[in-house]
């Protein structure tokens, strides 16, 4: 088969790209230490200890030298060697050296070599570097050693490699056009947000635009929550340990919380966290009072405020954040209302989802615990088998396309992710339907069956548009920004032509602002033409000339962001168009 014709797997294409890119940062910096460099979704990234990162001119730098050794084509050899070696060979290398003491006794330890580079590897790989023809090194990060923020900061350079340049360059423009789409930047110029170095990383601030979205986001959650029967709770932002070690998170999550005082599980002194999730706390409420079989179900939802300690590599935006509003719910139900509770709340999910025009970029992951890993959650094998079975049952029933994922569910049970990715290709999780068995006992949650015998009930932890933070940030990158007239912080703007129409302007706001619009009033000293290219470029959805013409016929100029010039109608005419619009949640932008 000729080189033209040699076609590969874009897995182990990438894979050998990292290898190329280590070999050629270690000739080029010799003192850089080498961690991991594994292949991923949108290309491959490696992680290096070096003094200093590396800039923008660096990588250049690196390209030119990752060409010289694909020109070489050095063949990419695999060898095995016996533990101690191994760790001969690799010992100027801590952090290969920590990977082959974390092995199995027994394992064979395999090696990769192409011309005089050497790397710790299981593999696969191309069989020579000249197969590696169409990369592009892309961008630098900080990323802990591990994911640890106790450990090494490490340079992280991530990078994407093709089969072709055709594939190669396609690529490349569709990133451009999501740096366009980015939240990080488009939401901070079109002042949705920003970020303070002295307020700390992962906190962003919400500027009037994004606060007016989330605040809208927010009342139509919960209206629509307590027309499907959810009873609204307010509860602590903090509490002691000790509600966090019944409910296990202080075993199992306590290293994610963000603890006030000086923690000490040998002492009896008082020590308080912020809380990373509210099921505790609205098990309270159920703890308040005692239940019966008649009180279930019971929904119980809030809009709450929660608080993790997230690694500063893994925060972006408002993606990832330490501090975040999430639209949380739990309902307590009888076995025989598992099913018809759990359809539910995926309705209400999806409901919120087409809302919002992003049902049909979510994916749904089934969540399911690791019984080699046990010491990761409470409970025994035969209760996770039992209701992870029941919820795969439930599953197939809704007949939804999923795929099970070992390993991710809570510690305290298996659940649904429905997973959504940024405009660069990061899946995050966007919303989460669990099952949870074991809390209910922990919590000592009953409730009086119809035979007269306490029952623990399940319990369903849910969201319904998940992360509000996060949602904003998907928003602004769906949409690039021109949100939908109906979630729009601003939605009409209006323009007079001169000072002697100022009057009339604000009393068409006033009458808008009557019907529930959001509406503001450009009345600067600034031609037309400024205001509109302006608004225009602020996304604004309509805008309303309005000028002596206008005045004596009663009448408005109207243009749209997205169609620019509508003609001229009547206020009322226009008013109707608006309010339609709003309440069919029309999504045209």
């Amino acid at each position: 088969m000729s080189e033209e014709a040699y076609s590969v797997d874009l897995e182990v294409l990438r894979h050998s790209a990292s290898h190329v890119m280590a070999q050629a940062v270690r000739r080029l910096f010799p003192q850089a230490k080498l961690a991991i460099g594994p292949s991923i979704d949108t290309g491959f990234y490696y992680d290096f200890e070096v003094p200093e990162f590396f800039t923008q001119e660096d990588l250049k730098t690196i390209t030119d030298e990752m060409k010289k050794i694909v020109k070489a084509r050095y063949r990419i050899e695999r060898f095995e060697l016996p533990r101690s070696e191994a760790l001969e060979l690799m010992k100027d290398q801590p952090y290969k050296l920590e990977l082959i003491q974390a092995l199995p006794e027994g394992e064979a330890i395999s090696f990769y070599k192409q011309g005089d580079f050497v790397d710790l590897c299981a593999g696969p790989h191309l069989d020579h570097t000249g197969q590696v023809k169409a990369f592009s090194l892309l961008s630098t990060a900080g990323a802990y050693w591990r994911g640890d923020s106790s450990k090494t900061m490490l340079c992280r350079v991530y990078g994407t490699a093709f089969d072709n340049r055709e594939r190669l360059d396609e690529y490349l423009k569709q990133m451009e056009e999501a740096k366009k789409r980015d939240h990080n930047k488009l939401g901070r110029e079109l002042e949705y947000f920003t970020t303070s170095q002295v307020i700390g990383q992962g906190l962003p601030i919400l500027l009037p635009n994004g606060a007016k979205v989330i605040q809208i986001l927010e009342r139509f959650v919960e209206d629509e929550e307590e027309r499907r029967g959810y009873l609204l709770t307010k509860t602590p932002f903090m509490a002691k340990s000790d509600l966090y070690k019944i409910s296990g998170h202080w075993q199992h999550y306590r290293d994610g919380m963000f603890i006030i005082g000086q923690p000490d599980l040998d002492d009896n002194s008082e020590v308080l966290a912020l809380r990373p999730m509210t099921c505790p706390f609205q098990f309270q409420a159920y703890l308040a009072k005692a239940r019966s079989y008649r009180d279930l179900p019971l929904r119980y939802n809030e809009t709450s405020k929660l608080f993790r300690n997230e690694s500063s590599g893994e925060m972006h935006g408002l993606i990832r954040v330490r501090q975040f509003t999430i639209s949380e719910g739990h309902l307590l139900v009888r076995p025989d209302q598992l099913e018809d509770e759990f359809r539910g709340c995926l309705e209400l999910a999806i409901y919120m989802l087409k809302a919002l025009g992003l049902f049909e970029d979510v994916t749904y992951r089934f969540s399911l615990w690791d019984e080699h890993k046990k010491e990761k959650y409470i409970g025994d094998k035969e209760q996770w088998e039992n209701v992870q079975d029941r919820m795969r049952a439930i599953l197939n029933k809704i007949d939804i396309d999923y795929t099970e994922a070992v390993g991710e569910a809570a510690f305290y049970g298996p659940k649904l992710d429905l997973q959504i990715k940024n405009v660069f290709g990061k899946e995050d999780t966007l919303i989460t339907i669990q099952i949870d068995f074991l809390l209910a006992q922990q919590f000592n949650l009953v409730y009086t069956d119809f035979d007269g015998k306490k029952k623990n009930p399940y319990v369903i932890h849910r969201t319904s548009i998940g992360c509000y933070e996060r949602t904003l940030a998907l928003l602004i990158e769906k949409y690039a920004g021109a949100l939908p007239l109906w979630i729009s912080p601003e939605q009409v703007r209006i323009l007079p032509i001169t000072d002697r129409i100022n009057d009339y302007a604000q009393d068409l706001a006033a009458k808008l602002r009557d019907q529930a619009l959001r509406v503001t009033v450009d009345d600067r000293n600034e031609k037309i033409g400024y205001k509109i290219r302006e608004a225009q470029s602020q996304k604004v959805p309509y805008m309303l000339v309005v000028g002596d013409d206008e005045l004596k016929a009663n009448s408005l100029a109207v243009r749209s962001r997205k169609s620019g010039d509508l003609g001229t109608m009547t206020f009322e005419g226009f008013l109707q168009k608006c309010l339609t619009e709003v309440k069919e949640r029309n999504l045209v932008v």
